[in-house]
């Protein structure tokens, strides 16, 4: 598999890559270490109102026979829905916020509202894809074995059929995420027993059975035989809202054509500093405002959450732009921008690899300061 000669990474002296491994390693311990109730207060209140906001919706659906209150319910539901998938589920199950010591707020004790059951997307997640980011053949997360999103991946006639493939995906992102650790490469290897499929099937049919009652069972049964079908509606389609707003955050952060990807050879003497590199050239983040990255669960700040996967989210605005000091000190690129140029190169990259050959398009170069850009690094104020 060729090497990409554009790589960034290659412009790099093993004494830069040193310097740079320290620096992030520094920036992590540094920011660790300034924990303290400010940073707990935040994920409380933000677990709080989105029980708050679930409620209520939940509440006014009871009334979903009136247009009024489905309306209102199914937009609160879907907001609430969002924010505990992104902000909250995928955060505290990074162990983001693990240092509180709260057994109610803890990576080895959450699980989300969402088909995935956490124990398997914990190890396919926050293990395989945050260990060999970007990595072909070793992230299953690139492409989830279904799509072809870099032109040294070996093309087939299946992938023809991706641009469907990634429709279906986004309304139904909650199920593949669901059926992604079972790893079907492994699976057609032999590398997996049958006892080992056969258990993790059962993980997650009990995890299904469970979302399957408590949306499209009991909580529209809350609501009389006279809104049952429309709570049921109001429900599906949050879910739906959740699923396709999850699924563009999630890739305009690992797709856009800026990114890169990496072979085996390229990465098999990496060093520390060749690891933080890795992180922060393969993921891209997206502009917007306050509000607009904590609904993104702050993986709207791809690249500081790869490089940091572990660091609480509300703190990655706030070292952005020490990052970005950094790409420009040692010339690497800072990959981000606004929502539709960032979900428009996905869908290009997705549309031109169905079909065979393909190359990489052109990247980002070397990070530049704009003038105006602001230069202190004063916390962002805890939301809400």
């Amino acid at each position: 598999m060729p090497y990409d000669e554009n790589n960034p990474l290659y412009s790099l002296t093993p004494h830069q890559l040193d310097e740079i491994g320290k620096i992030f390693d520094d920036m992590h311990e540094e920011v660790m270490n300034d924990l303290g109730e400010t940073d707990a207060r935040y994920i409380r209140n933000m677990i709080k109102l989105h029980r708050q906001l679930g409620l209520v919706s939940r509440a006014v659906l009871v009334f979903s026979k009136y247009k009024p209150a489905w309306v209102i319910g199914t937009a609160g539901l879907s907001i609430a829905k969002i924010l505990e998938n992104m902000e909250i589920g995928h955060n505290v199950m990074h162990g983001q916020w693990d240092w509180m010591n709260d057994p109610n707020i803890h990576s080895s004790t959450w699980d989300w509202d969402t088909a995935s059951p956490a124990a398997a997307w914990k190890h396919s997640h926050n293990y395989v894809h945050h260990t060999f980011t970007n990595i072909i053949g070793k992230d299953k997360d690139v492409g989830y074995e279904i799509f072809r999103v870099d032109a040294r991946q070996k093309w087939h006639p299946g992938y023809l059929l991706q641009p469907l493939a990634n429709v279906i995906l986004m309304v139904a992102f909650e199920w593949g995420v669901a059926l992604h650790d079972l790893d079907f490469d492994k699976i057609k290897s032999g590398e997996k027993s049958k006892k080992q499929v056969w258990d993790e099937l059962k993980g997650i049919g009990r995890k299904a059975r469970r979302q399957i009652l408590k949306d499209y069972i009991a909580y529209p049964a809350l609501s009389g035989r006279s809104g049952y079908k429309s709570t049921l509606k109001a429900n599906a389609i949050a879910n739906v809202v959740r699923n396709v707003w999850s699924n563009a955050i999630i890739f305009c952060g690992h797709f856009p054509d800026q990114t890169f990807m990496f072979t085996e050879d390229e990465v098999k003497d990496e060093t520390r500093g060749g690891w933080y590199v890795r992180q922060l050239i393969g993921a891209a983040n997206i502009d917007g405002s306050p509000l607009f990255h904590v609904m993104a669960g702050n993986l709207s700040f791809q690249v500081e959450h790869h490089l940091f996967p572990d660091m609480p989210s509300s703190r990655y605005q706030q070292i952005a732009p020490r990052v970005r000091e950094i790409c420009e000190k040692y010339g690497l690129p800072y990959n981000t921008g606004p929502l539709r140029k960032q979900w428009g190169t996905v869908q290009r990259t997705l549309l031109r690899l169905a079909f065979p050959g393909g190359g990489p398009r052109p990247k980002p170069g070397p990070y530049v300061a704009a003038k105006e850009e602001a230069s202190d690094h004063e916390r962002v104020p805890a939301f809400p």
